[in-house]
């Protein structure tokens, strides 16, 4: 069976790393294949060209389609595909979208310096030249 969501995630980020674990684990069809960015297998031509520092700029997800998704429609289609798309049904008030979307940008943007870690620039100088 064909994969309906391939998820990059950033598995060096602790608190990336636990909500992937979780949906991991609750992902019983297999129906999510999970790729850490930072693994040195990591080939950005086998995921439609979405390069380190890309997707170290925000969370992609590729369906079964080709299309890419990003941000929080990565986390509210693999929480569809694991029967919990319940958690993310606040995206669909259409006052209230824009305001987490707003939110998870700023996470994306700062995470690393949240999580103690080194900035884009020097995770990259390392990463990047794989």
């Amino acid at each position: 069976m064909k994969n309906k969501l391939t998820f990059l995630f950033d598995g060096g980020c602790p608190l990336c790393l636990r909500e992937t674990n979780f949906l991991k684990k609750r992902d019983t069809l297999n129906q999510i294949a999970f790729i850490d960015i930072n693994s040195q297998d990591y080939d950005q031509s086998f995921f439609n060209d979405i390069s380190y520092s890309e997707a170290m700029s925000n969370l992609h997800g590729i369906i079964e389609n080709g299309e890419i998704i990003r941000g929080l429609d990565v986390l509210a289609y693999s929480y569809e595909l694991v029967g919990l798309g319940w958690v993310y049904y606040p995206l669909k008030i259409k006052l209230l979208s824009p305001l987490l979307r707003l939110v998870y940008r700023y996470w994306a943007k700062y995470r690393l310096q949240i999580t103690g870690r080194s900035d884009i620039e020097k995770i990259c100088s390392s990463q990047c030249e794989k």
